[in-house]
């Protein structure tokens, strides 16, 4: 039996140590925002890595394709900013089931997918866009308030960035973690390692459904799901989407129960794993998919002692989620205004979505696109 290529190894843990170093801040931040305790975040994220990492590996080597299975990280970020909900974590529990039913619906039933792949790209750019500006505003906010701990930790993600741009945010982590270590209360308190799995039994409450669960399957099947396929077939490969649509949705389904938001296909770590870093044999390249698999589970067994670890320090936390978001930030707000007949309504979008604004129980991501849409269709029928 042929060993598995070297630069697939490497390639795979790579992508997994930036899939999970540049966005465990924005998970965890998105949890807590949503109600969950200490622990419940920390099962969720152990549930989310781990059911990743069993789904990589097993898509990897069902397609022999390098496909790269990551956490809905905007998904995340629609949580951090949409505020508790009524009925708090269960409810939002709830919402998370909804959001992967639907995600197993679009790949069992093409017309569902096909209607999510239509909707106009200036939409969903502005309503990613809305979500992504508060969050990008903390590093701003650790400044003021650590002025130090945050100027350190902006200059390592600016410095790295100008280097390698993959490796700025990891960097930028590995820099947050070192300064919680040696300036606030140490490790973890005696956290466990390993987190206990919470069963979350949901509640269904139908403003968590519309404002939380729409908003999350509509932004993890435009911010993910089609971008990840994008990347794998610019780096040759072509496998059927409406099977790992349907996978990615069961392994949201088994997670949500324990916290975890969404699973689904990978878009920046994709490359990694699918492009040349992974070796000049392409079709050696889904060693990749399976080693990154791996990565993911073990990191999802540490997620106890990570959890409690972040707690103590929120404020360099939340500005860490804040500088991962910002390369998102910025390709959003460049595809809000990349279609000018568009541009107005995908600024109402932007806007109604960036204030925050709940209306009857329902968080503003919806009503942004709700917004956008009916100024959308008012601007076509017009021309």
């Amino acid at each position: 039996m042929r060993l598995p290529p070297l630069a697939a190894l490497s390639a795979g843990l790579l992508a997994a140590f930036v899939g999970f170093a540049s966005s465990f801040s924005v998970v965890l931040q998105g949890l807590v925002g949503v109600g969950a305790t200490a622990e419940q975040a920390a099962s969720g994220i152990m549930a989310l890595s781990v059911g990743m990492g069993v789904c990589g590996l097993l898509v990897s080597l069902r397609t022999r394709m390098p496909i790269s299975i990551a956490w809905s990280t905007p998904g995340a970020a629609l949580l951090a900013g949409a505020g508790l909900p009524e009925g708090g974590f269960t409810s939002a529990v709830g919402a998370f089931l909804f959001a992967a039913t639907l995600v197993i619906l679009a790949g069992l039933v093409k017309p569902i997918g096909r209607t999510i792949a239509a909707i106009p790209l200036s939409l969903a750019n502005a309503m990613l866009a809305g979500i992504l500006l508060p969050l990008c505003l903390a590093p701003v906010k650790a400044v003021a308030a650590a002025p130090l701990e945050g100027l350190a930790i902006v200059a390592v993600w600016f410095l790295v960035g100008r280097w390698n741009r993959v490796l700025a945010v990891p960097s930028a982590a590995v820099a947050t973690f070192l300064l919680i270590y040696l300036l606030h209360a140490g490790p973890s308190g005696g956290a466990p390692i390993v987190p206990d799995p919470i069963l979350v039994i949901p509640h269904w409450s139908l403003s968590a459904i519309v404002g939380l669960g729409l908003p999350l399957f509509l932004i993890t099947m435009a911010s993910q799901n089609i971008p990840g396929l994008a990347v794998l077939k610019v780096n040759g490969y072509a496998p059927e989407p409406g099977p790992l649509f349907t996978a990615t949705g069961i392994f949201s389904l088994f997670c949500a129960p324990f916290g975890g938001h969404a699973v689904n296909l990978a878009a920046i770590t994709a490359a990694i794993c699918a492009g040349d870093e992974a070796g000049p044999d392409r079709a050696r390249r889904w060693w990749a998919g399976i080693v990154s698999g791996l990565a993911y589970i073990v990191f999802g067994l540490a997620a106890g002692w990570a959890t409690a670890f972040a707690a103590q320090a929120p404020v360099l936390i939340q500005a860490m989620a804040g500088l991962a978001l910002v390369g998102a930030f910025t390709g959003a707000l460049t595809g809000t205004i990349a279609e000018a007949r568009d541009r107005e309504a995908a600024i109402l979008c932007f806007l109604v979505t960036a204030s925050g604004t709940a209306f009857f129980g329902i968080s503003a991501p919806f009503w942004g696109l709700t917004v956008g849409g009916i100024a959308l269709v008012a601007t076509r029928l017009r021309a």
